[in-house]
């Protein structure tokens, strides 16, 4: 087995039958900064809702099997650099760009209130980068040479069923999926299939019986742990550095904030899946 790649949140190994071993760590990150200090259970849970996710969505995937209960082997793809991000809801850095969707995805008459829910969900991808993601629109994707045509569209149709199978399976369990984030690979074969892994890193979790538009919502994701770094004047430091291309160092995040954060993570695997950790 041969370290390929240390990542911010999870382990990334070869095989020696040519798959790949994702190890899920504690580790967290907020910002494009990799936190201090780690969330006990965090890894175990991405790990489970990994394999959950996988089998409910009846996809195409690369999922092999868990191995053990922070990791899961899987299928070698040759990873597509786009990030496919779908918006349920009028959240997150969504709120700062959604003009440019007026008239097109959104009607012309729209109100902006917060945390409200969209229309219909949005196909929102971003480049992916280990520092920064951007979002890019189809017409750079395809001049870029990134992907053709048909399978932007491909990624787009897949993208939005996937998001609304998914809020389906998580409404039953009281919650809302605000927005997430898929990733997607092409196989030996080159077909697209669904890649990465799916968990409270990659999509914004909200208590159904605590929605409430309009305001700032509770989240059974990393969120909570933004929010306590941009209380604490951590953001405005990211922000302020960033001008320089610099990151300032990571703090050590509050004990409640570990504790709650690793409470949350474990009540929402245990209630969509059914499962107990």
């Amino acid at each position: 087995m041969r370290l390929l790649r240390k990542g911010k949140v999870k382990d990334i190994y070869e095989l020696g039958n040519g798959n790949i071993l994702f190890h899920f760590s504690d580790r967290v990150s907020a910002f494009d900064v990799k936190m201090a200090t780690s969330i006990p259970r965090k890894g175990e849970v991405l790990c489970r809702f990994g394999q959950f996710w996988f089998d409910a969505l009846q996809t195409p995937h690369h999922m092999v099997k868990v191995v053990d209960k922070d990791k899961m082997e899987v299928r070698r793809l040759e990873m597509i650099p786009v990030e496919c991000v779908v918006r349920g809801y009028f959240y997150g850095s969504f709120v700062d760009r959604y003009k440019d969707r007026l008239g097109n995805e959104l009607p012309s008459n729209f109100e902006p209130v917060i945390a409200s829910k969209l229309p219909r969900p949005i196909f929102d991808p971003t480049t992916k980068s280990e520092e920064h993601d951007i979002p890019v629109p189809r017409q750079e994707v395809i001049s870029s040479g990134i992907l053709p045509g048909k399978d932007y569209d491909y990624l787009e149709e897949t993208s939005i069923s996937l998001y609304e199978k998914m809020s389906k399976i998580v409404e039953r369990a009281n919650f809302i999926i605000a927005d997430i984030k898929f990733e997607f690979g092409r196989n030996e074969k080159g077909d697209i299939v669904l890649g990465d892994s799916l968990g409270p890193d990659e999509y914004r979790l909200w208590l159904k019986t605590d929605y409430q538009p309009g305001k700032t919502q509770e989240s059974y994701d990393k969120q909570l742990l933004r929010d306590w770094l941009i209380k604490t004047g951590f953001k405005d430091k990211v922000d302020m550095l960033a001008k320089e291309g610099k990151k300032p160092e990571s703090p050590e995040v509050a004990p409640e904030v570990v504790e709650e954060l690793s409470r949350r993570y474990v009540l929402a695997y245990e209630r969509i899946s059914g499962r107990k950790l």
